[in-house]
Formats: structure tokens, sequence, C-alpha cells
């Protein structure tokens, strides 16, 4: 019989549940509702959300040319510009950024009015990392990789202040960390990787390294959940990435004695809990 592991940490994490409920709580109030960008990085989740009436406001032009409505601000979080525009065209705000991000917002508002540059360890597409240099009065630098990190320079008497994107690898902020370090900057180095995202990915890896198969459930946007797929594909390489039961081939699962499963954060639990039936039978 065939074993099959679901990874605890598996599914929506606190800020992401928060900023779910938050709109489907707004939804109930009859009033019109926008989201500004998708609530959640899973593609089924904005499905249910649009046939509900939700709109998603995708720019800052369609942003100032509303005059009514709710604007709900997502758990990635925003510049500090577009509360300003929510406040000066008299929306009702429902903020739901994770409070872990909201942290990062005003640690670096605070670091670069000291007069420090702010290096952001992360992705420079991710939603969450271009609101957080939205907080940095310009002073800052994104990092994605340890190359960049190489190549990195400023004056030698440049002061830093060195933050991470809440859903980045961990093994990879070290290692950047540990390069920027080197160059003999004055650094304070604050790690704000949300501590759900570590252990996600510490269970992930250490479900993978004993599972014969592993499947990630998330959506192909999501930066976490590849993250998972990546740290799961290197200890298993028969690691699979699908977003729902019908993207999973049942067939080849049947060769293995044991297959893990875990979930990126913005991860339905009815989704996760399909699969993981699926699997069992």
């Amino acid at each position: 019989m065939r074993k099959v592991v679901l990874a605890k940490s598996a599914g929506f994490c606190f800020g992401v549940k928060r900023a779910v409920d938050a709109v489907y709580d707004e939804i109930k109030k009859g009033d019109e509702v926008y989201t500004y960008g998708p609530i959640i990085h899973n593609e089924e989740v904005i499905k249910d959300l649009k046939e509900k009436g939700v709109r998603l406001i995708e720019s800052e032009e369609e942003l100032k040319a509303l005059r009514e409505g709710t604007i709900i601000i997502r758990s990635h979080g925003v510049s500090e510009r577009i509360y300003d525009i929510i406040k000066n065209n008299n929306l009702h705000l429902v903020d739901a950024t994770c409070p872990f991000v909201l942290k990062i917002h005003k640690t670096v508002k605070e670091q670069t009015e000291n007069g420090r540059h702010i290096i952001i360890v992360g992705s420079k597409k991710h939603p969450e990392v271009q609101g957080i240099t939205g907080w940095c009065v310009n002073n800052y630098t994104v990092l994605e990789t340890k190359e960049e990190a190489k190549n990195f320079d400023l004056p030698l008497e440049t002061h830093i202040c060195i933050v991470a994107q809440t859903t980045i690898n961990y093994n990879n902020f070290q290692d950047i960390v540990e390069i920027i370090s080197k160059k003999g900057y004055d650094i304070i180095v604050i790690n704000t990787i949300c501590n759900a995202t570590k252990e996600r990915q510490t269970e992930a890896r250490e479900l993978a390294k004993a599972s014969d198969a592993m499947i990630v459930i998330g959506d192909m946007h999501s930066s976490n959940t590849q993250k998972l797929y990546d740290i799961s594909k290197a200890e298993c390489e028969n690691t699979y990435y699908i977003q729902t039961l019908k993207d999973l081939d049942l067939d080849r699962l049947k060769s293995f004695r044991s297959v893990g499963i875990t979930a990126g954060a913005s991860t339905p639990n009815n989704i996760i809990k399909e699969v993981h039936t699926a699997c069992q039978k």
C-alpha cells in the first residue's frame, strides 16, 4: 500500500487567509468591491471572486479614475503612494497587507530616513518587493542572486540595511547577506522572512528526502510555491508541480511506494484535500 504524507504547513498562511477572508466579508456588505491587484496568486480563488462581483484594479491609472467603492489591498502590500491615491479619492480602504510585510514597510522607511541604503533580497517582479520599494525613498537595491550580490558596488562609507521578501528561500538570503557582509560596509541585517515560510520550506525539504515522489500544489505565478518546488526537486527527482488535481497524472504515481504533498501559501484547502484524497486511492 502506498504511503501518502501531507505536510502540516501546506496551504494558506496567516496573511493570505486574512486577506481572502477580508474580501468575502466585504462582498457580504453589498458594496462595490475592488482589489488592488489579484488578492492572492491563485487562479481558482480569483475566478470565484470575479463570479461574485469583485473587480480587479491593475494600475494606478485605474485606481485614480475611481470615485467610490471599497478598495482592498492584498497581503503583498503596496507602495505609500497607493494609500495617498485611495485617501485623496475618498475611497473606502480595507488594508489586508500581511502584518509581517507592514513591518518591512516601516523598517525600510525608518532606515532610509536615517540615511541607510536598503538592500531588498527578493524577486524584482514580485508585488511584495515592488510594494516595499515604494517605502524606500528611492534609496534601494533589489538583489535576487548571489551573482548580483557579488557585483553590488557602492562607496565603502555607505551605510546599508538588508531586508528580505517574506517568501524567499532562507538559504539564498543567508548567502547574499554573507557576500555583502564581506565587502566592508556598515551593515544592519534584519531577517524579515516569515517564520511560516521558513517552516514550510524546511518541512518540504525533509518530506522530499523521505519520499519517492513529491507533489507541490500551487498557482504557477506563486513565488513561494515555485521555491517549494525547487527545494523539493533538489531532494526528490520525481517532483511534480500542479495547480489542481486535473494537472496530476495519477497513473504515474502507482509505481511509487511513498508520496509527499505540500502546497504554497495561496493554495485553498479544498484543492489540497482533493489531491490528497485522490493520491490515497
